[in-house]
């Protein structure tokens, strides 16, 4: 089976890449721009170089992505500019990553390899601040920031191509996935940066008390069900939630990253004022169709998934020293 992962230097697209290889008929290209904004790296592909082909490149390239696309049997699209903040700074920046880079990338997968199954990579917080309690697929949406929105637009192209075009699509929105190739930056993911922080024994920060509380997921999880999707024909055009069992708060989430990587501390301040306008308080989310469609449901546990975030990593550059 040949598979295309854009966006396969960065955070979900590492992890995915291995759970392709973990197949043996799997031959895996990956293609990622390693933009610095972005903050993809091919250290996160270190470990499996031998075992892909690595194409840099934009999913604004039509050109090439008109090459790349040919030929593969599933196209993972997990190219995207990932942070909320950054969007609100680099408005442009995201509606040309975000919008036209998939625009370009169904127009070429709808001329030139339309037996291919596309799965997107969305994002829960398209919902914005939930006005239900427990939040279904069929929640308002109302995001907060550009990139929010952005991935709202996105994924009714992905349905449009599947309406009128007959393509292969599949849409899973995640939340708060944690987990090795993280980029550690506050802007990318705030579990992951907890977990960069407690690396280097260095303080969480949370703003207010940390009451908000959010699903969570291991990423390992996430990409057990971008794979199985890619070969369930039932879901072709659909938009599911694909989020854990867990609802923790902020700070106990700042807590556990403290306990299981035995370092740092967490701290407490003030919320900036920048910050506040795009919190989204707290979020809960279903993914009952999704497992109802799949028999899906996540191995890991937050400490558990911690666990394993931490083994590898300590493989991958030692202990850190205190």
């Amino acid at each position: 089976m040949k598979v295309l992962v854009i966006g396969g230097a960065g955070f979900i697209g590492a992890n995915l890449v291995r759970r392709c290889l973990a197949e043996p008929e799997s031959e895996v290209t990956v293609l990622d721009s390693l933009d610095s904004h972005l903050r993809s790296t091919t250290k996160n592909l270190q470990e499996v170089w031998d075992k892909i082909r690595f194409v840099k490149g934009d999913i604004r390239d039509e050109t090439l992505i008109a090459e790349v696309i040919q030929g593969q049997d599933a196209i993972f699209n997990c190219a995207a500019q990932t942070s909320h903040p950054l969007s609100i700074q680099y408005p442009l920046l995201d509606t040309e990553i975000n919008c036209l880079g998939n625009l370009k990338l169904l127009e070429a997968i709808r001329l030139l390899n339309q037996k291919a199954v596309i799965v997107y990579t969305s994002s829960t917080t398209i919902i914005g601040r939930a006005i239900q309690k427990i939040a279904s697929e069929d929640h308002p949406e109302n995001p907060l920031e550009i990139y929010s929105a952005n991935k709202s637009v996105v994924e009714k192209y992905y349905k449009i191509y599947h309406t009128y075009h007959g393509l292969k699509t599949v849409v899973l929105r995640f939340a708060n996935l944690y987990g090795p190739y993280g980029k550690g930056y506050p802007e990318f993911g705030f579990i992951n940066y907890f977990i960069s922080l407690a690396q280097t024994n260095k303080p969480i920060e949370i703003y207010g008390a940390g009451i908000q509380k959010r699903n969570v997921m291991f990423v390992e999880d996430a990409t057990d069900i971008l794979w199985r999707v890619s070969h369930a024909s039932g879901l072709f055009g659909r938009t599911y939630l694909a989020t854990g069992d867990e609802h923790l708060s902020v700070a106990e989430i700042g807590g556990a990253v403290v306990r299981v990587f035995e370092k740092g501390k967490v701290i407490h301040r003030e919320w900036p004022e920048e910050r506040q306008r795009i919190e989204i308080h707290d979020a809960h989310f279903s993914s009952a169709r999704l497992r109802d469609a799949t028999d899906w449901k996540p191995r890991y546990d937050f400490v558990s998934g911690l666990k394993k975030t931490r083994e590898i990593l300590e493989k991958q550059i030692g202990s850190p020293k205190v």
